[in-house]
Parts: C-alpha cells; sequence; structure tokens
C-alpha cells in the first residue's frame, strides 16, 4: 500500500488527521483527506469515489460520526456502500458521538492547546472518563475552552494529544485500525 485516502464527512477532522496519522503511518504512505458536507455528501459519494479511484495500492478509510444513530446500523450502512463502490475492505470508522468527543478524552492535550488552568485534571469526572456516551460533546468542551472553534481548534488540540491515554474508546479503535492497515500489510502482530 502506498496511499490511504480518508473520506471524511467535515473539514475539521482533516486538520486533526494531518497531524495524527503521521505519527500512525510509513513516512512512504501518501495520505489523501477528503472532507464533504455532511454525512449526506459523504454517502453519496462513497461508491462514486472508491470505484474511480485508479491507483490498485490505495487503502480507503471512512470516517463519519455516530450523531445520535444506531452506531451498528451506521456501520452496516457505510460497509454496503462500499460493497457498492467495490472496495469492501474499506476501514470504517465511527465517531462516537461527535469528533469533539474524542478532545474530551485527553482533557490534558485541551489544557494545553488553549493555555488553560485546571481543565486537565477534571479527566476523573463521570463525564470526562467515558466521553463517547456524552451526546452534547461540543458544548462541553465550548464550556471548558470557549474559544474553540471546530477547525482551527481541531488544528490546536490535534498537535499535543496523547495517542496513548486517551478516554475516547472510539479514538482507540479509530488508532487501533489505521495501525493494523499496516501490520496486514508487514505481516506484523
Amino acid at each position: 500500500m502506498n496511499e490511504l485516502v480518508f473520506l471524511l464527512e467535515e473539514a475539521s477532522i482533516v486538520e486533526l488527521l494531518k497531524v495524527l496519522v503521521p505519527r500512525l503511518v510509513p513516512e512512504h504512505v501518501r495520505c489523501r483527506y477528503i472532507p464533504h458536507e455532511g454525512k449526506s455528501d459523504l454517502e453519496k459519494s462513497i461508491p462514486r469515489k472508491l470505484r474511480a479511484w485508479v491507483n490498485p495500492e490505495v487503502r480507503f478509510v471512512v470516517v463519519r460520526d455516530k450523531d445520535q444513530g444506531d452506531c451498528h446500523a451506521v456501520k452496516a450502512r457505510l460497509r454496503t456502500l462500499c460493497q457498492e463502490g467495490r472496495r469492501p475492505d474499506t476501514l470504517i470508522r465511527i465517531v462516537c458521538h461527535h469528533l469533539e468527543s474524542w478532545y474530551l478524552g485527553d482533557l490534558a492535550a485541551v489544557e494545553k492547546a488553549f493555555a488553560l488552568n485546571g481543565i486537565a485534571r477534571r479527566q476523573g469526572q463521570q463525564k470526562f472518563r467515558k466521553p463517547d456516551v456524552l451526546a452534547n460533546a461540543e458544548q462541553e468542551l465550548k464550556r471548558l475552552a470557549p474559544q474553540y472553534q471546530k477547525i482551527a481548534g481541531s488544528r490546536e488540540i490535534a498537535a499535543h494529544l496523547n495517542i496513548d491515554e486517551n478516554r475516547s474508546h472510539s479514538f482507540g479503535v479509530f488508532l487501533s485500525g489505521v495501525r493494523g492497515l499496516y501490520e496486514e500489510e508487514t505481516g506484523a502482530t
């Protein structure tokens, strides 16, 4: 595999992945990040983009928020779209509930990104121990860091995220999935 293409629901996750993915994949892999204008736009484009890509050594990763949907139903729908695009090997990852849940999983990164004091110690509070269950993650993040803006904030927080100690389960699943693409290729375990 020499190319990794991320099909994404929105532009804010692009900023995160531009910082995060180089920490996960070998240097020789070219990464592309293709944002969409929401989940409907993403879902409409999946079969067409997967069929049209000409590089036989490409792998795809689809990333979409769970929002209020059922995680298994969302993933099944995306899997069907990937099969329609003749790429059943596409890695599908669901962000539970929203991208901000990943940031709430590492409050030390939020604290550093915005030069705030006392945010990291709140990680032990019940709602921040399992941030994926928060349906209002963006509002919670804005309460902690009022200056947070989706795109610029994603860029700032990404620079400080600890990929080994994040409380967001869906973030960990995303990381292991991307890492797993290269373990498959090299035979590493």
